[in-house]
């Protein structure tokens, strides 16, 4: 017995078993009802949660095209585009598909081989610091490179991506119209047709190092100019408001709890405890519900995968990573680079994996970084339990939340699902 029923355990009450058992259940199941007014704390948390507080993007650090409309229109192109893998068949849309609110509703990515991770949701992206589970990336250009020479994504390597748009005359126009000229990629004497300086594959590797140092810095600026134009294409894919917004556009005005439109009793519940008893506003903040920081909540690791060292390994390579803000590649000022520069990592994000935004959770099951967890109920349980972390330290502390509870909680999450708020030609191929 839990211990807000341990007066039911004191002698002198005498009640029967079954009786006792009758009490227990409707303790977990049978719900509080919603009263009374939103206190102005309470009002405080739910106003910074609203969509509209979410304005324009922030600038992707070392981007100079990140808001051009050309450079949209290449990136969605190549978003869409299957040529820019070894197989012809994998895209950037294979694993962010746009009517899974670009997830791919399986628990590790597949593109040319299954991956390690799972695929993350685009939708506001581009308000986000760092990329991949781990922050592996400080910039969304930077990010948009590197599923394309990774073996299990779309393994191919950049100069073959960079073939292929010179050798198709639309990307080559878009191309040039932004950046200037290519490399002389026709020129077989200074440039091969495949090379990479970190494929597994140590034929790329040779061919790469056969250029001179000229023009290896010239294929990677080109390279890393299509990741700029892929990032000026995903800042346009964003969430749209969903039923807690129209709910909460109410309760501002007049603080009452019981409002008739977006969200009903239990979801309503849902809420007080995210804001409340249940600490999910802690990390799940803000109109995206992401506070795009790192955290260990003591996932399991994934079946025939080690445990993730997380933010840990991750801020390591973002530092060493030739694509970070301060790199060659980069449009900005080295100095201008405040979120690398000052970025903490080390001992104390070991497992710390990135918060997710919580739009549209509902429908981009399966969770966690390897999509340990396949239902939102069962991640309710999971922080509800809150076990021992494998690795690292789990910062979360059981809630003991009751059976009710759990759902109402479930019921809320699941009214964050809405439409992207993008116009419909960006969430489809290119004609």
């Amino acid at each position: 017995m839990i211990r807000s029923m341990k007066w039911l355990r004191n002698p002198k009450f005498y009640l029967p078993t079954g009786t006792l058992l009758l009490l227990y259940l409707a303790w977990q199941y049978i719900p509080v009802p919603v009263t009374g007014q939103w206190s102005e704390a309470e009002l405080a948390l739910l106003e910074s949660l609203h969509i509209e507080n979410l304005g324009a993007p922030p600038p992707d650090p070392g981007n100079a095209v990140a808001d051009d409309p050309l450079a949209a229109e290449l990136g969605h192109q190549l978003f869409f585009d299957t040529r820019l893998s070894s197989t012809g068949e994998v895209s950037c849309a294979t694993c962010h598909q746009p009517e899974h609110s670009f997830t791919d509703q399986l628990a590790l990515a597949e593109g040319v081989a299954v991956g390690n991770r799972n695929s993350m949701g685009l939708a506001g992206v581009a308000y986000s610091p760092w990329f991949f589970w781990d922050g592996r990336k400080d910039s969304l250009w930077s990010q948009a490179l590197e599923p394309l020479e990774n073996p299990a994504e779309h393994n191919t390597d950049r100069i073959s991506v960079l073939q292929v748009v010179y050798n198709d005359a639309r990307y080559r126009k878009l191309y040039e119209s932004l950046f200037g000229a290519l490399p002389a990629l026709q020129d077989r004497q200074r440039f091969p047709e495949a090379g990479s300086p970190q494929h597994g594959d140590h034929r790329l590797q040779e061919a790469w190092y056969a250029m001179s140092v000229e023009d290896r810095h010239a294929a990677s600026q080109a390279f890393a100019n299509l990741g700029k134009a892929l990032s000026a294409y995903q800042r346009k894919l964003m969430p749209g408001a969903a039923a807690l917004d129209e709910y909460l556009s109410l309760a501002l005005e007049d603080g009452d709890k019981r409002q008739d439109a977006g969200l009903g009793p239990r979801e309503v519940a849902g809420l007080e405890l995210f804001i409340g008893r249940a600490s999910c506003i802690d990390c799940h903040n803000g109109p995206l519900l992401s506070n795009n920081a790192f955290h260990n909540t003591g996932v399991l690791p994934s079946p025939g995968l080690l445990p993730s060292q997380g933010r840990a390994f991750g801020l390591r390579v973002a530092r060493d990573d030739p694509f970070n803000c301060q790199g060659a590649f980069s449009d900005s000022d080295p100095e201008d680079c405040l979120e690398l520069r000052f970025a903490r990592g080390g001992g104390d994000f070991v497992g710390a994996q990135r918060t997710p935004s919580l739009r549209n959770v509902g429908l981009t099951a399966p969770y966690m970084h390897a999509g340990q967890i396949s239902t939102l109920a069962d991640v309710v349980r999971h922080y509800d339990t809150a076990g021992v972390a494998v690795i690292g330290h789990n910062e979360v502390e059981p809630l003991g939340l009751r059976a009710v509870e759990r759902r109402q909680l479930e019921a809320f999450l699941r009214s964050l699902d809405a439409p992207l708020a993008t116009d419909a030609r960006w969430l489809q191929a290119p004609e």
